[in-house]
């Protein structure tokens, strides 16, 4: 059972206890159903109340059951509330902390409701790219008003109880505690004031209408139209509202079943629902139990104070953890606190951040030139150039100077963590820490685990990730880890799509319009071209038969670095972020195929994205082969958050899935035919064979 019930008089109080969040699996459900089912069998009892245990009213469906035939299975979550609308005594919701989605739509179907104060109350199932299927589009506007609801509906995001609770003509709740603590006793109390109350009030029975009526929905839909892009739920939130306002109630809820499930099967609510469940699953490591103990972090300190290194910085002060920055020279300290503090202020202009709130961060914030000022840092993360004779220098200072038991943590985006860690006389106390930039801004982090890489470090790692609200992804150790690896493959077809005949605002804009944040040569110039240029030049002296495109070279020899020096693959103007197209490159490109002797061919735009999304796909597949990552939604969670990859496609292993491995290997093998291309490249890895031969998906 995952729900109590007991009796105080003559009121039987129903709790849902399924921890953390009171998720309606069919556990719960049908403890639901059982209780309004003893309490109306039960004479002495006159009336019912339903709360839940813990942390939450309800937090909706049960994230183990996504996919299982138990999410379905009887009673479903309609099927309990039309137990509790057709209960013959009265039932009273008493809702606190957390009532969102399936949660509060329960809630909605009982005769009355009390809420205690803070309680956040949302239908939050659009970001899952479907509707509400429970009742909640038909009967959140009876209670709220149409505008109200459709807001919340289509927005998603949860809005405080009070809040609510404030809004006139609202009847969603009848009564607000005065306290969260208070909130069993009063709801005791009113559902005995309601005991009697015949016949008892229905949210289905409340009218449902707009006074605007066609050209209110017009407008609401052009709006989410304009917003929604790739997604087809947040419209149809605006259509199945408009529903209830011209159709009686059962009605509105067959629409509404048949729009949520019509919605389950697209490619975007997968998607979206694939990426609510990675994300979670990311945190998960096979071999690091949740109980395994952590180090304290109270204070960081952090080596480098430019681009990268404040932005850590930053991370850490948002959080309220206290930072020591160390420099060589004094300017370049300076230099790294006049950027931090202007990327402050500017929050503070734009209302983001409070004028209180910058001046605590940076009173958090100290710096120093001297290695013996980190000693009593609990970790330190080193933000210096990517070369490894620099790193040693770094590690063995920090060796000598930290406390016993610090974390000694390395920004290194591509370099062999094993070989740092060796610098120290610690190495379980090392760990690879990958933020992407702007730091400050980016979610994504990749945890580098090395292979004597403490428990403890990791989950230490991982929980300070979430504190800070990134979202941390665990790789093993090799030259790139999961992202900088994979993108190294579609970095390549990138150039060999321009040896064959594209262009590169040709290339940016196919990839574009898939869905990516940026094209491949954008995010160069973004970048910084010779970032690239130096991981290759270490590249071609450790695997020297790697083949690549020059035109990449070429370009930086011309000193064309990007939006830094206001020339790379495209053209800058001073102050401002415009690509505009090189006729320079595009000659420099076409010289080049000359040098080479290649007749250029006219290059799809379908062609330019399976290159580059299916190189991703099996340098993924190879990764996951390695071990490098433990599971194909890790590598998604990399590509969604650190990469620009679409969001309504899920990242490129759900898509790959979507698509159908066996057509992926079949677009594979034509590339292996291209005379210009990399055919061992075009191998199928072999978990991506195995899977193909055995119909199987990545997920």
């Amino acid at each position: 059972m995952t729900a109590d019930y007991k009796v105080l008089g003559d009121v039987a109080v129903i709790t849902m206890n399924n921890p953390p969040v009171n998720g309606l699996g069919h556990a719960t459900r049908l403890a639901l159903a059982d209780g309004l089912s003893k309490a109306n069998a039960d004479g002495a009892v006159k009336a019912i109340v339903i709360t839940g245990a813990g942390k939450a009213f309800s937090g909706g469906a049960d994230i183990k059951e996504f996919g299982t035939h138990k999410a379905l299975a009887e009673p479903n979550l309609l099927s309990v509330i039309i137990a509790v609308e057709n209960s013959a005594k009265p039932v009273v919701a008493a809702m606190h902390s957390v009532a969102m989605g399936g949660g509060l739509e329960p809630a909605l179907g009982c005769h009355y409701r009390i809420a205690a104060p803070g309680t956040s109350v949302a239908l939050p199932e659009v970001k899952l790219g479907l509707i509400p299927g429970a009742g909640g589009t038909q009967r959140l506007p009876r209670v709220l008003g149409v505008e109200t609801a459709l807001n919340m509906i289509v927005g998603g995001d949860p809005v405080k109880s009070e809040l609510l609770a404030s809004l006139p003509g609202q009847k969603l709740f009848d009564k607000m505690s005065a306290s969260a603590e208070s909130l069993a006793e009063e709801a005791v109390a009113f559902a005995q004031s309601v005991a009697d109350t015949r016949p008892l009030p229905l949210v289905r029975n409340l009218p449902c209408k707009h006074p605007q009526g066609d050209a209110y929905f017009q407008f609401a839909r052009n709006m989410v139209k304009g917003m929604a892009k790739n997604f087809p739920a947040p419209v149809k939130c605006v259509d199945i509202i408009e529903m209830a306002t011209r159709n009686k109630f059962d009605e509105g809820m067959r629409l509404e079943r048949e729009i949520f499930t019509n919605l389950m099967l697209t490619p975007e609510s997968r998607a979206l629902r694939h990426i609510f469940v990675a994300e979670r699953a990311a945190s998960k490591i096979p071999d690091v139990p949740e109980d395994t103990p952590k180090r304290e972090i109270k204070s960081i300190a952090v080596i480098g104070a430019g681009t990268m290194g404040g932005g850590i910085s930053m991370n850490f002060l948002n959080a309220g953890i206290p930072v020591k920055m160390l420099e060589m020279k004094q300017e370049a300290l300076d230099r790294g606190l006049a950027t931090i503090r202007k990327n402050y202020e500017s929050q503070v202009k734009k209302g983001k951040l409070k004028q209180d709130k910058y001046e605590q961060r940076m009173a958090l914030l100290t710096t120093t030139l001297s290695y013996d000022d980190l000693k009593d840092a609990d970790m330190v993360i080193e933000a210096v150039f990517e070369e490894m004779g620099v790193k040693e220098k770094v590690f063995k200072e920090l060796d000598r100077v930290m406390k016993p038991g610090a974390i000694l943590a390395s920004n290194t985006s591509t370099l062999d963590v094993d070989q740092i860690a060796e610098f120290t006389k610690r190495p379980q106390d090392v760990i690879g820490t990958h933020f992407f930039s702007p730091a400050n801004v980016m979610k994504l982090l990749e945890v580098v685990r090395g292979k004597k890489t403490g428990k403890d470090v990791l989950a230490t790692v991982m929980a300070l990730g979430k504190k800070i609200k990134k979202t941390s992804v665990v790789s093993g150790v090799c030259d790139g880890f999961i992202g900088n690896r994979m993108i190294e493959q579609y970095s390549r077809q990138a150039g060999f799509l321009l040896d064959e005949g594209c262009t590169p605002q040709q290339v940016d804009k196919a990839v574009e319009k898939f869905g990516f944040a940026m094209g491949p040569f954008r995010m160069g110039d973004l970048a910084g071209n010779d970032i690239g240029w130096a991981i290759r030049k270490r590249r071609a002296q450790e695997r020297p038969n790697m083949l690549y495109s020059r035109t990449a070279d070429k370009l930086c020899e011309l000193g064309r670095f990007g939006q830094k020096t206001s020339a790379g693959w495209y053209d800058y103007q001073a102050g401002k972020r415009d690509a505009i197209p090189s006729d320079l490159v595009n000659k420099m490109i076409e010289d080049h195929r000359k040098e080479l002797g290649i007749t250029p061919r006219k290059i799809s735009d379908e062609e330019i994205v399976q290159r580059l999304v299916y190189s991703l796909v099996n340098e993924g597949a190879h990764i996951l082969e390695d071990g490098i990552a433990t599971k194909a939604s890790d590598i998604d969670m990399v590509y969604l958050t650190g990469y620009g990859f679409p969001v309504f496609r899920g990242g490129p292993m759900l898509y790959a899935d979507q698509v159908g491995l066996f057509n992926v290997v079949q677009s594979m093998k034509r590339f292996q035919k291209n005379p210009r291309d990399d055919a061992s490249f075009w191998e199928p890895a072999p978990l991506l064979a195995r899977l193909t031969a055995e119909a199987k998906s990545f997920s």
